[in-house]
């Protein structure tokens, strides 16, 4: 069974929330072995300089580094990313996933979720692929829920159901 990582800057607080992730977490257990690691988001002041802004994604960008499996690819989820259709997002998951498996390989898709001020730019430079959801701008939390989606429409897609119609 394929495996895909989810890691998170941020916990999500909402019930609307935990409920939503929970429901597509367990819609997923049908495809893949899905593991979400969420991580702690660095405090910053009410109104931080750039200069503190850029620390705390350091930081964070080097949390994630220790937290990514071995042989992963990273997709992290960034506004400058690329925009993606379902049908899109679902042959690029089947690619990863014939490639992993002609290889003989345990290969992790990993997705990556910033916190409130996104991604340090080291952590996009490493990334296999960046992915936008949209140019609009939306809670890490409500993100999460989306992406969950989004991966089961995939999987969805691939696996010729009429879900995503």
């Amino acid at each position: 069974m394929e495996r895909v990582v989810l890691l998170c800057v941020g916990k999500l607080k909402e019930r609307f929330y935990i409920d939503a992730a929970a429901e597509y977490t367990k819609r997923l257990s049908r495809f893949c072995k899905l593991e979400i690691i969420e991580l702690p988001e660095e405090r910053l002041p009410e109104n931080p300089s750039p200069a503190l802004i850029d620390a705390a994604l350091l930081k964070e960008a080097e949390t994630v580094r220790k937290k990514l499996p071995p042989s992963s690819r990273l997709v992290a989820l960034c506004v400058e990313g690329r925009l993606r259709s379902s049908e899109e997002l679902a042959k690029m998951m089947a690619a990863w996933s014939c490639g992993a498996a002609n290889h003989g390989l345990e290969k992790r898709l990993v997705f990556l979720i910033g916190g409130s001020f996104g991604l340090h730019e080291s952590i996009k430079a490493e990334a296999w692929t960046m992915l936008s959801m949209s140019p609009m701008t939306f809670p890490h939390h409500l993100a999460r829920v989306m992406l969950l989606e989004q991966i089961y429409r995939a999987y969805q897609i691939n696996a010729g159901s009429r879900y995503h119609k």
